[in-house]
């Protein structure tokens, strides 16, 4: 017995004839005929009484059309559900995501493959900014979903960066991000051991030409006045400088990492604040599934 069968039985029921019911169906009469015949086959029984006044149906032929109604409309429910679900799962949805040059460059493509396997439909926007304030800001706005930022502490922007005033963000700290003091090889201190900060009093230290850049920020917690500041630029100009011995640096290890292995750079041994990769959000939205989505993934 199959649906297609009982599409056409619940026809030549309602319509009175096989001829009404192949206008109904779109079919040739001998198709509605043939289905007809095969279901009394399949069951055994006869479904209807044909005479001239048309096709009457028999008491077995009145049971099966109330279960023949009652499976039809399983079959329907069941094709709208398995639809929606596929309609569901195709759905993609957008999360726009913000980020500082530095980690976009370097920390968020494995955020964006944790996403991919996890959502593959969340088409993710990542923005770039070189000013954390602009960021924040757009968080504010409505303009992103989230933003990642560098910072420390307890609560955003301890760092030492001022917060937008409009509202506060819920932020939560992903991965630690080590901080490197570099030098060229023939940095004075290289190679030295068990040194503070007074030790670099006179020195030259690189920093990025942003005020409110992390690294900056968490320079001025270690060294003092004494220790010279020479605008630079971007990470990567600062550790092109530093290279070629104009001046330390303080930058996260993942910016230096190759320089350290091939020796271009060397690491000063100075105790060093570590920062978090910090994800902030506007508290309305960690109910968002697109939100949801970007939380699960960026914390795995």
């Amino acid at each position: 017995m199959e649906l297609r069968q009982l599409r056409t039985f619940e026809a030549v029921v309602r319509e009175g004839s096989v001829t009404d019911a192949a206008v109904a169906l779109g079919l040739a009469p001998s198709s509605v005929s043939q289905a007809v015949r095969t279901l009394e086959r399949s069951l055994g029984v006869q479904l209807f009484v044909r005479d001239p006044r048309g096709m009457r149906t028999t008491a077995a032929g009145e049971r099966l059309l109330a279960w023949a109604g009652r499976l039809l409309d399983q079959a329907e429910q069941a094709r709208r559900e398995v639809v929606a679900a596929d309609a569901a799962a195709r759905e993609v949805t957008r999360v726009r995501l913000g980020a500082l040059e530095s980690i976009a460059a370097e920390l968020v493509p494995a955020i964006l493959a944790r996403l991919a396997a996890r959502r593959p439909g969340l088409r993710v926007e990542v923005r770039s900014e070189p000013s954390r304030d602009v960021l924040l800001a757009a968080v504010v706005a409505g303009e992103l979903d989230a933003a990642l930022v560098l910072d420390t502490g307890d609560a955003l922007g301890d760092l030492g960066f001022p917060v937008p005033p409009a509202g506060p963000l819920d932020f939560l700290d992903l991965d630690p991000v080590p901080l490197v003091l570099v030098g060229s090889p023939t940095h004075p201190h290289a190679g030295a051991r068990g040194l503070v900060p007074a030790d670099f009093d006179g020195q030259r230290l690189l920093v990025n030409t942003a005020s409110s850049c992390s690294f900056a920020l968490a320079a001025g917690r270690l060294f003092g006045p004494a220790v010279e500041r020479v605008q630079a630029g971007s990470v990567a100009v600062m550790r092109a400088w530093a290279r070629q011995g104009v001046g330390m640096a303080l930058l996260p290890a993942f910016a230096v990492t190759p320089d350290l292995a091939a020796g271009t750079l060397v690491s000063l041994p100075l105790p060093l604040p570590t920062l978090h990769l910090r994800l902030t959000w506007p508290p309305s939205t960690p109910t968002h599934p697109a939100t949801r989505a970007l939380l699960y993934a960026a914390t795995a």
